[in-house]
């Protein structure tokens, strides 16, 4: 588990992680939170389950001025433990989410044999899918389902 969020962190939160000797149960927790959060049953539980994330891990806003960029927002969770800094990044993140684009702009893939989640950031919320090949496999199915043929799972 630790590897698998270790490879998308900047290389200061890698070696962080890498270096907490929990981190790896710790970091399951927080993926089990943020899928409890993102297939939540309606919107007054997916808020309630960021909430309770925001609480837990500490979530504190701050500016940062990037080199080339105007000051803009960051969020982070206790500054003392990596997998807390995530956890607050993480809840902030869904709670603008949910702030822009509403609290139904989260859920479970619905293709066939996948139980991934998705976040959908498009205009017109439309996503269904967690994925590119996702999506096409659906669609394959569906096509062939209409044209008599065999699906694809």
């Amino acid at each position: 588990m630790t590897e698998a969020f270790a490879a998308n962190v900047s290389a200061s939160q890698r070696e962080a992680l890498q270096a907490a000797a929990d981190a790896g149960d710790r970091l399951g927790e927080l993926a089990a939170q943020l899928r409890a959060a993102l297939v939540a049953a309606s919107p007054a539980d997916t808020a309630a389950a960021i909430n309770a994330m925001i609480r837990r891990y500490g979530a504190q806003p701050y500016l940062v001025e990037d080199v080339g960029q105007p000051f803009h927002l960051h969020f982070h969770g206790s500054e003392r433990d990596p997998v807390d800094a995530l956890g607050g990044e993480f809840a902030a993140a869904l709670a603008l989410i949910v702030d822009g684009y509403g609290a139904g702009r989260f859920g479970r893939c619905e293709a066939s044999r996948c139980d991934a989640v998705y976040v959908d950031l498009t205009r017109n919320g439309s996503r269904r899918f967690c994925s590119a090949p996702c999506t096409a496999r659906a669609k394959t199915a569906a096509y062939r389902a209409r044209r008599g043929g065999e699906s694809v799972s």
